[in-house]
């Protein structure tokens, strides 16, 4: 009798074939709509969708938005409307891997890549010379963060971040998974000395994507400590019933270790998604801070 793991192979490799050959569903109207009303530019040999919309006469105010994983660019329609309203531009981005970017694989997926994407978009659409607001979720927080650390790299020569926002997930790790582990004693940040910017899917892919989490711990040091450094205005917009960053711990965490920044707490059901959940407690938040400086 043959051993049961060679009997599981061959019957594996035919399903995972059949598997491998499903074509993928096709986009919801919303989605196609979506795409339609964006475009593509050219990374390294890669396409990066983005969407960007003129909105707000007689401001000069930009806003990027940085999406969560496994999501993209989508998760900020409810409120795409209302920030229009605000800014003048209005910008997301799917990371590279993510919605409708390219998905290259085998490919070793890194934060520092991502903030080299959202460096390249800035100056492909000439903002370089303009302070910019980035609100952030999730996966998009890090990004942010590496964003404020790189202040001497290409995206912050001659361009300000205005202000930063992030929605619910904010810091998950390294700033937080439960415990001080990631912010003890050991975390010595230092001021960088020109501040920042001189104003103070296959299966593949996704496990490549994922590495996400481990960079978070390698690098907590460089991107808690940009945090804790930097003289940008930060904002936290906090959901009470977000499973991964739990109600009270976390808030206190985050207060503790930045106590220079704002925050919002929303209602108590919200969770997660808030800019989903809550689009209009949530862009109330958001323009209630953008307002204040």
């Amino acid at each position: 009798m043959r051993e049961w793991w060679v009997q599981v192979g061959l019957l594996g490799v035919p399903l995972l074939a059949v598997y491998l050959h499903i074509p993928p569903p096709q986009p919801s109207p919303a989605l196609r709509s979506w795409r339609s009303s964006g475009t593509f530019f050219t990374h390294r040999g890669r396409n990066i969708f983005y969407r960007d919309s003129t909105g707000a006469v007689g401001s000069s105010d930009v806003v990027i938005l940085l999406h969560g994983f496994p999501t993209s660019s989508y998760d900020w329609i409810k409120i795409w409307e209302g920030l229009t309203q605000r800014f003048h531009r209005v910008i997301a981005l799917d990371f590279l891997g993510f919605g409708f970017s390219d998905k290259p694989r085998p490919h070793r997926y890194s934060i520092l890549e991502q903030a080299d994407i959202v460096e390249g978009l800035v100056r492909h659409l000439g903002l370089r010379h303009l302070r910019i607001n980035l609100l952030s979720h999730d996966y998009g927080d890090t990004v942010a963060q590496e964003l404020l650390h790189s202040a001497a790299a290409a995206f912050c020569r001659g361009t300000g971040i205005a202000g930063i926002s992030f929605a619910v997930r904010s810091l998950q790790t390294p700033f937080f998974p439960g415990s001080e582990q990631f912010l003890g004693p050991t975390l010595s940040p230092r001021r960088q000395s020109s501040g920042i910017c001189g104003q103070q899917s296959g299966i593949t892919t996704g496990i490549s994507v994922l590495q996400y989490i481990n960079q978070r711990k390698q690098h907590r040091e460089r991107w808690v400590g940009a945090l804790m450094s930097t003289s940008v205005p930060l904002h936290l917009i906090y959901g009470p019933l977000d499973p991964v960053n739990p109600h009270p711990e976390f808030l206190q965490l985050y207060k503790k270790v930045l106590p220079m920044s704002t925050v919002s707490v929303l209602d108590d059901h919200i969770s997660h998604y808030p800019q989903l959940e809550d689009p209009m407690g949530f862009l109330n938040s958001y323009l209630n801070f953008i307002n204040s400086f």
